[in-house]
């Protein structure tokens, strides 16, 4: 009955009621408010809610991070981070002396060149020998390029990515925008550039600073657009070589259709050659890398419901994108020499198109009629179809599913709910893919509080790092120190080569060699044996000494890994806290087990490391954790170097990895 009678409602009624409905909602997301979370429906405390937020969406826990969002409003404090406009001084002043950040494209390409383009300049400029370069030895040969830099006030490439992977590491440990700087890294990593592919790589630190970060809460058709036209994803996935037949500017400018009609007439072997090779540059020049990618890769994904025939199409729309050129060197030098000998303004009227560091490049453009998804671009078009194409992809019903399971995956579980993705997916589409109402639906829906979604993901190693450094308080003086342990650990941070990105699943993370490595770097960071890390155990701790080894895993425990049941995760790593050779064994059981395990590893490994000390008979725990024959573990707790094993212990446990 109640079904029919709610049919019988007047579309008189319905219509006013939608559009309220509609402005509220509007309202709502223009002014930032969020509903109420349902964590206290899920049995969550009002810490334990702030405490899974701060799991989610940022870096990890300072040590007083859990209270201040308790105090402020677990709602209040996820509006401010929607915001993004949180004060950062302190780590402004930590990166004034990294001056590549704030360079343009042009400035690095001149300041930072690439070892290729420093021999071309050297020989150039009779600085080395040209018949020399192979025979020459190779630590001589090095350091005369090295003072040839050095002479024209040059520097050398790995500089630039020294500054730009210890900017990310300074960034994610101490912005109070925490999630921007994890959407950032997200997105870039969902539209991924690789620093081993030498072409793009000095344009990648520009690329996260204007055409990532900014957009990391907007709308995602402007990230689809930023990321298309900037030159490291346009020679990165190849499309700045992409080129087709535009046969009006070639009539214009070579008289192509009175040359082609012309040879189509010339029966000669000399002419049927000239006709071949005239039909030849016609057909080559299409690029289809990244029009496949941006629709199996950045938009629709890869049952996005698209056809081979698709990919080709919109290959075809996005014809003579390209870099602007910056530089006499690399693949877009050539196009230097176009723009100098006609000039800006004769391109602009000829239907070139230059913005910043983009360039269309009308000439190379297939102005034929295309169709894509069943859409029609009429024949004769410019850089607009391009455009509409990209936007019409980012607002697909099938980029709407993709993105949100992909959100959904980074901050709810492995494989989150279908019933979550349903809610996303209507939000991406009815908002038109606004990034920050799909997290405002993500997050205050009943899903994301389960205790099924609480600690069930993996930190990768970058996010296991600076977790570390944040919950110690450390500061921070060399940071690419710790990428070299992020690096031993399985992530080479911007060096990635796929254009996937890095797996967001434990599985690809966790197998043992992984975890004997998280615990090498846990136990070495805690002994202090990680250079340009300075912090103070004992003040996480408010200088109060613990009673002995297993009252100090208890409480830095708790210090670490805030708002959880700790007691059989304290039982497992009790009996490692006694060996005063663990560090050398944890080494050298790392260097020797490489070999790939599933993501059960994590509890499995730590109890064979349990039970391989209970077996050798100096320390046996029985069931209340309480640990039998430990006269070690009650002596008195003064000495330093065993507070660091106890942390280094906690840091590598399984427990520790998980967020």
């Amino acid at each position: 009955m109640k079904k029919h009678s709610l049919l019988k409602i007047s579309s008189i009624a319905v219509i006013p009621a939608l559009l309220l409905i509609s402005i509220l909602f509007s309202s709502s997301i223009e002014n930032n408010s969020v509903g109420k979370f349902p964590y206290k429906k899920a049995g969550l405390t009002e810490k334990q809610a702030a405490a899974h937020l701060v799991s989610r969406f940022t870096y990890g826990a300072t040590p007083n991070l859990v209270n201040e969002v308790a105090e402020i409003g677990v709602e209040k404090w996820f509006i401010q981070q929607l915001e993004a406009k949180l004060a950062d001084d302190s780590l402004q002043q930590m990166l004034v002396g990294y001056d590549a950040l704030t360079m343009s494209n042009e400035q690095i390409v001149t300041n930072f060149p690439r070892g290729p383009q420093v021999l071309r300049m050297a020989i150039k400029d009779g600085f080395i020998d040209k018949d020399e370069v192979d025979k020459a030895d190779k630590a001589a040969y090095r350091q005369k390029l090295a003072a040839y830099l050095k002479e024209k006030g040059l520097r050398p490439e790995k500089e630039l990515f020294r500054q730009f992977i210890n900017q990310k590491i300074l960034r994610a440990t101490y912005t109070n925008n925490q999630l921007q700087e994890v959407l950032t890294d997200f997105w870039f990593n969902h539209f991924n550039v690789s620093i081993a592919k030498n072409q793009c790589a000095q344009f990648i630190p520009v690329f996260e600073r204007d055409a990532i970060r900014p957009n990391v809460l907007g709308n995602f058709n402007q990230l689809v657009m930023a990321t298309a036209k900037s030159p490291a994803m346009l020679l990165y996935l190849d499309n700045f070589s992409s080129a087709g037949m535009n046969e009006t500017y070639e009539n214009k400018v070579n008289n192509y259709s009175k040359r082609l009609a012309r040879l189509q007439k010339d029966t000669s072997e000399k002419g049927k050659k000239a006709l071949q090779q005239l039909n030849k540059t016609k057909s080559q020049g299409l690029n289809e890398n990244y029009a496949r990618e941006v629709m199996e890769l950045h938009t629709l994904g890869v049952d996005g419901g698209y056809t081979q025939n698709d990919v080709t199409q919109a290959a075809k729309v996005l014809t003579g994108w390209t870099v602007y050129p910056i530089s006499d060197y690399g693949p877009i030098g050539n196009m230097k020499k176009i723009v100098e000998k006609f000039g800006e303004e004769k391109l602009s009227n000829a239907g070139f198109v230059h913005q910043g560091d983009f360039l269309f490049t009308i000439n190379r453009h297939d102005v034929s009629e295309k169709t894509v998804l069943g859409k029609k671009f009429p024949a004769g078009r410019g850089l607009e179809e391009g455009e509409e194409l990209l936007n019409m992809l980012a607002i697909h019903a099938s980029t709407a599913k993709f993105i949100s399971k992909k959100l959904a995956i980074r901050f709810v579980s492995d494989n989150p709910p279908q019933s979550l993705l349903d809610k996303m997916t209507n939000t991406f589409i009815k908002s038109k893919g606004n990034i920050r109402d799909v997290l405002i639906t993500m997050v205050t829906a009943p899903e994301f509080w389960t205790k099924e979604a609480l600690r069930e993901k993996t930190k990768s190693p970058f996010e296991l790092v600076v977790s570390t450094v944040r919950i110690m308080d450390a500061h921070i003086t060399q940071p690419f120190q710790l990428n070299n342990w992020i690096t031993k650990m399985g992530q080479q941070i911007y060096y990635y080569q796929a254009p996937t990105g890095f797996p967001d699943r434990a599985q690809y993370w966790i197998n043992t060699g992984a975890l004997l490595n998280r615990m090498n770097f846990g136990l070495a960071i805690a002994a202090k044996k990680i250079p340009g890390i300075q912090f103070d155990l004992a003040d996480l701790n408010n200088h109060k000494e613990p009673e002995s080894a297993v009252k100090a895993l208890e409480v830095y425990s708790k210090i670490f890994m805030p708002e959880r049941d700790l007691t059989k995760t304290i039982q497992r790593l009790t009996p490692l806290l006694s060996d005063p050779n663990l560090m050398e064994k944890v080494n050298d059981a790392a260097n020797k087990n490489k070999a790939p395990n599933s993501a059960q590893t994590m509890q499995e490994d730590e109890m064979t490391m349990s039970t391989d000390k209970e077996k050798s008979g100096k320390e046996r725990v029985n069931k209340k954790g309480q640990i039998k024959n430990a006269n070690a573990m009650n002596t008195s707790f003064s000495n330093s170097s065993m507070l660091s094993q106890v942390v280094g212990v906690i840091i590598g446990s399984p427990e520790f990895q998980r967020r």
